[in-house]
Formats: C-alpha cells, sequence, structure tokens
C-alpha cells in the first residue's frame, strides 16, 4: 500500500541537488581553481600573517590605566 505524499518532486531540483552532492568526483584543477586556491590557502593567511607580525610589538595592553598610551614608545 502505497504512502499518499503531498510533496511534489520537480526532476530539474533533484537532478541539481545529485550534482551537488557528486561534485567532487568531477573536480579538476584549471587556472581559475588553482587561482582561487592560491588566494584560500597563500595569499590569505600571508596577508594575515605579514600585518600581525607588523603590529606585534606595536601597542601594549597590559596595566594600562585611563589616559595612558597604549603605543608602545
Amino acid at each position: 500500500m502505497a504512502v499518499p505524499s503531498f510533496l511534489k518532486v520537480d526532476p530539474a531540483i533533484e537532478r541539481w541537488n545529485r550534482m551537488r552532492e557528486d561534485a567532487y568526483k568531477h573536480f579538476r584543477f584549471t587556472p581559475r581553481t588553482t587561482w582561487v586556491t592560491m588566494c584560500g590557502f597563500v595569499i590569505v593567511p600571508g596577508a594575515i600573517y605579514y600585518l600581525a607580525s607588523q603590529t606585534h610589538l606595536k601597542w601594549s595592553w597590559a596595566g594600562k590605566r585611563k589616559g595612558e598610551a597604549l603605543a608602545q614608545s
């Protein structure tokens, strides 16, 4: 005995969902995906590291009172 379903199945949505689920099986490195990978794994962390290293000892928050400068002299 079949259970009545009030949900209409759209074949286009089902096909799109299947494509998304299987995307890793068809992935290839192209010039665009290589550039996106380099940005995400090399350039962005490198920029964060550079900014952190440039401002590491520039500010001192320890033991400062109201009105005292935060900048190291």
